[in-house]
C-alpha cells in the first residue's frame, strides 16, 4: 500500500540480506520513521513495545527475529532459546507462535550450518505469504461488499465500521479487514469507513485513519462508543474486523471493545464480518474461553500521547495521581454474534464446521 505515493510494506530485508526494517508504527501518525532490526533481541523488543503489531505482522517479524538468532548461533539450545524469547512477548496473537514454529520445523532437521540461510529465506517466504493471502481475502470480501452496493442507489457510499487496526498497517500489506476495503476503493465502489478510535492505545485513530488518508479511501474517526448509535441510525451497512486469535468453534479474540460492537451490531440486524488469514486460527481451542488476553500496562490506560501546536509529540495524564486502571487488551466475541469468517479461502459461518469447509484437511486435528 502507499505512503505519500510511495508503496510500502511494513516489514521488508535491508539491500544485503543482513538485516530486516520495519515501519515504527509508535511515531505514527505523526512521523514516519524506520527502524532496522539486527538482532533476535531487536526483534523481540519491536513486537514487545508494538514498534510492529497485528498478528500477521508479529509472525513475520518473529520468524525474520529467528532467522538472524540462528545467524549467530544455530546450536539446538540457540534455536530452543530463541523461540522462547520471541513466544512470550505477546501472548494472545497466536500467528506469533504459528511462525516460529514455521520456522523451526523447516530448520531443526538441518545441519547446523544450513539453518541460518535456509531460517532468512523461510521468514521471506512467511512474508510473502501474508501479502497473497491477505489480497485473497479481500477478493473475498468484496465480493460481500459489492453485493450491498448492488442493493444501494448508484452511487451511495457503502458504510463499513471498523474497530482498532486490522489494515495493511498490522499485516505486511493489503491488511485483513481493510484488504476488502482497499480492493472495492480500487474498484471504483464508493465506501466509506467508520473508524473506531479504539482507545486506550487508539490504533484506530493513529493507524487505520492514517493508512486509509494515505490510500484516499474516505473514512471518519469516531470515538469507541459511538458506533452503536451509528447502526441504530441506520448509517451502518456492515463491519468488517480483524483478529488474533480465531477458536475452532468460530469465537474470535480480538481488540479489546470488539464484543460491544458486535453486540451492537446483533441487536441492530448489522451485518458483522471477522476477516483473517489461515496462520490466525487456533486448532487447538475448541472455545474463546481457553484464548489467553493479554494484560498490559496501566500507563497505556492513564496516559495518552499526541502533538502539541509546536510539533512535540508527548505523552499527557488524563487521571488524578494514584488512580487504579485495568488494561485487557482483547475480548472475545462468541461466534453467535459473527455473521461469518472471511478468509483467503472463502467466507464461512462461524462454526466449527464451516472453519473445516474451508480447511478439510484439519477435521483430524481440530479442537
Amino acid at each position: 500500500m502507499k505512503i505519500n505515493g510511495t508503496p510500502y510494506r511494513t516489514i521488508w530485508p535491508s539491500a544485503n540480506d543482513a538485516e530486516v526494517v520495519i515501519i515504527d508504527q509508535t511515531k505514527l501518525p505523526h512521523r514516519f520513521e524506520t527502524v532496522t532490526i539486527g538482532t533476535v533481541e531487536d526483534a523481540a523488543r519491536a513486537i514487545l513495545t508494538m514498534q510492529v503489531r497485528g498478528a500477521p505482522l508479529i509472525g513475520a517479524t518473529a520468524a525474520f527475529g529467528l532467522a538472524l538468532a540462528l545467524r549467530a548461533d544455530a546450536s539446538d539450545q540457540a534455536l530452543a532459546d530463541a523461540i522462547a524469547l520471541l513466544a512470550r512477548q505477546r501472548p494472545t496473537a497466536i500467528n506469533l507462535r504459528w511462525a516460529l514454529e514455521e520456522v523451526r520445523v523447516t530448520v531443526a532437521p538441518l545441519p547446523i550450518d544450513a539453518r541460518a540461510a535456509t531460517a532468512w529465506a523461510k521468514a521471506k517466504a512467511i512474508a510473502d505469504d501474508d501479502v497473497e493471502t491477505c489480497r485473497r481475502i479481500g477478493e473475498n470480501g468484496l465480493a460481500l461488499i459489492r453485493a450491498i452496493a448492488e442493493a444501494k442507489a448508484p452511487g451511495e457510499p457503502i458504510n463499513i465500521l471498523t474497530h482498532c487496526n486490522a489494515g495493511w498497517l498490522a499485516c505486511v500489506d493489503w491488511g485483513t479487514a481493510t484488504s476488502p476495503i482497499y480492493q472495492a476503493h480500487d474498484a471504483g465502489i464508493a465506501v466509506h469507513v467508520w473508524v473506531d478510535e479504539t482507545r486506550p492505545r487508539n490504533q484506530g485513530a493513529a493507524l487505520t485513519a492514517f493508512e486509509l488518508k494515505s490510500h484516499g479511501v474516505p473514512h471518519t474517526l469516531i470515538v469507541d462508543n459511538a458506533g452503536g448509535h451509528l447502526m441504530q441510525h441506520g448509517k451502518v451497512d456492515m463491519c468488517i474486523v480483524g483478529t488474533d486469535r480465531v477458536a475452532a468453534n468460530g469465537d474470535v479474540a480480538n481488540k479489546i471493545g470488539t464484543y460491544l460492537k458486535a453486540l451492537a451490531a446483533h441487536d441492530t440486524s448489522v451485518p458483522f464480518y471477522v476477516a483473517l488469514p489461515y496462520s490466525t486460527i487456533d486448532w487447538t481451542l475448541a472455545s474463546g474461553r481457553d484464548i489467553p488476553i493479554e494484560e498490559r500496562g496501566a500507563d497505556e490506560v492513564l496516559n495518552m500521547y499526541g502533538q502539541h501546536a509546536d510539533g512535540c509529540v508527548a505523552s499527557v495524564a488524563i487521571t488524578a495521581p494514584g488512580t487504579a486502571a485495568a488494561n485487557p487488551a482483547f475480548d472475545v466475541t462468541p461466534a453467535r454474534l459473527v455473521t461469518g469468517l472471511i478468509t483467503e479461502r472463502g467466507v464461512a459461518p462461524a462454526t466449527r464446521n464451516g472453519l473445516l469447509s474451508l480447511y478439510p484437511e484439519r477435521r483430524e486435528t481440530a479442537a
